[in-house]
Formats: structure tokens, sequence, C-alpha cells
């Protein structure tokens, strides 16, 4: 029941496209990631996530359109929708993720950035 320092635990890591859990909310984990360029087109079945931008710029890509996420804002990917973040002019945003236990990384891919687990900071 300790406060959670937000920026002191984004400057515990550097990796990118690598979230970090930070807590565990009943069924839901509350993620940190940095990433920078692209990632991989997935989708999640069964889970939405939601993205709360804490620095920089995010382009959230939809089969149909693209989204512009700003610093202080969100935007949930509804389960099913098949989408793509990436950083907007190739710099460097920090995300916090809320998303369910049980959620892929790349959801329904497996890519050379799947990660299978999240590090605790």
């Amino acid at each position: 029941m300790d406060p959670i320092n937000i920026k002191e635990k984004f400057s515990k890591f550097d990796k990118k496209w690598h979230p970090h859990q930070i807590a565990v909310v009943d069924d839901m984990q509350i993620l940190l990631a940095k990433i920078k360029g692209e990632f991989v087109w997935h989708k999640h079945l069964e889970q939405d996530e939601l993205f709360f931008v804490q620095k920089g710029v995010l382009e959230m890509h939809f089969r149909d359109k693209i989204e512009i996420v700003k610093e202080g804002e969100i935007i949930v990917v509804p389960k099913g929708v098949e989408h793509c973040p990436k950083s907007q002019n190739d710099q460097e945003v920090h995300l916090l993720l809320f998303e369910k236990l049980d959620t892929k990384h790349t959801g329904n891919v497996v890519h050379e950035k799947t990660q299978s687990s999240y590090p605790k900071i």
C-alpha cells in the first residue's frame, strides 16, 4: 500500500518494447513501457488494452485509420481489434498500460519482440 513513483520507475529500465509490471489490481496489471519505432501488428481476442501516454506522442495504427495519442491522453483498444503501436517521428514514448494478467504481449502473433513475462519493478 505504498505510493508508486512512476517517474522513478521509468528510470529503472531503458529497453524498448519490454513492459515492466509496477502493480496488480484484481485481475489487471499495470505496466510501464518505453517504445521507439514500430511494434507488431496483432490483436487480443479476449482482452481490451488501455494505453496512457506519459511522455511523447503515440500513433495507434488500425487497419482503417491512425489515432494520434498525445502526452496525458489515453486510448482503449477493444478486444479483437488489430492494432500496431508506433512512436511518432521515431521518438521515445513512455506508456502506462492497463491490461488483464493473462494478456499476451503480442496477442495472436509470435514475433522477435514478443515478451512472455514482465519484470516487476
